[in-house]
């Protein structure tokens, strides 16, 4: 533990601005990743009016080397651009936060819901997804409920209330997957069309290294989120090319009740 300095309660506006200062000089991009809190703010003793602000560091300092400070894990580049006004370009900081809605719309709106909310969901959702990261878990079995419709309506019904999220973790049916697939890729479509530049002009533009440094930031993340856009519309366009191939809910349930083989052969069943 590194102890930076203390002062007196009466001046916290001040020891407020030095710990501010302290925090936003001392970035550096590194190998350590901990989400460990690596700061905090004391009192010097149970009595004392004196506030202590010590660092902690994951690993070996020696006397008189530098202390750098390790920003948010979860933060992207733009919000590091906006709250500290720089950016590492680092893929595990190349974000684009995908929002889904459940629409009011929707005939079975009221059913939805219920089901998002007792799962930790609500008439929205943000999912984050990172360049060269896998989609997120819940992310699916989200889309398949705002999708949810038609012949597969039943399963919005109260009997299968317990169960439907586990459903929802796996395919329900081709018409299901092609429509979470299709609003994905035309949404992707529509949000980098919005840009005015590609990606490679983005990086041209970087390399040329005559940016003012706010437009440098700005063109590294612009390139960034574009990056990420074209990695989603390329999962949900090979998951297309994989429909023939998916279990869906009806196969699993026929498996289940021993109707149809593990190749998908109808078991035959003779009375006796």
């Amino acid at each position: 533990m590194i102890s930076y300095g203390h002062l007196e309660c009466s001046d916290q506006e001040h020891f407020h601005a030095f710990v501010v200062k302290i925090l936003s000089s001392s970035h550096l991009q590194t190998l350590i990743k901990s989400e460990d809190d690596s700061w905090e703010i004391k009192a010097k003793g149970i009595f004392s009016r004196e506030l202590i602000f010590s660092l902690r560091t994951p690993v070996p300092v020696n006397m008189g080397e530098q202390v750098y400070i390790q920003y948010d894990l979860k933060k992207s580049d733009a919000e590091l651009a906006l709250d500290y006004g720089f950016i590492e370009s680092t893929s595990d900081r190349q974000i684009y936060t995908l929002t889904l809605e459940i629409a009011e719309s929707d005939p079975f709106y009221g059913d939805k819901l219920d089901i998002a909310e007792s799962n930790g969901f609500g008439e929205s959702a943000y999912f984050d997804i990172v360049l060269g990261c896998p989609l997120p878990p819940s992310m699916l079995p989200y889309l398949r409920l705002v999708a949810l419709g038609g012949t597969d309506a039943f399963l919005l019904e109260s009997i299968f209330r317990d169960s439907i999220w586990r459903h929802l973790e796996l395919p329900i049916s081709r018409s299901n997957e092609e429509t979470i697939c299709k609003v994905v890729r035309d949404a992707c479509r529509s949000a980098l069309s919005l840009y005015q530049t590609t990606i490679e002009e983005d990086e041209e533009l970087l390399e040329r290294g005559q940016l003012d440094p706010r437009l440098k930031i700005a063109v590294a993340i612009r390139a960034g989120e574009k990056k990420v856009l074209q990695q989603i519309d390329s999962t949900f366009s090979e998951r297309e090319q994989e429909l023939n191939g998916l279990e869906y809910y009806q196969e699993r349930r026929l498996k289940d009740l021993g109707l149809i083989g593990e190749e998908g052969e109808i078991i035959f069943w003779e009375s006796k």
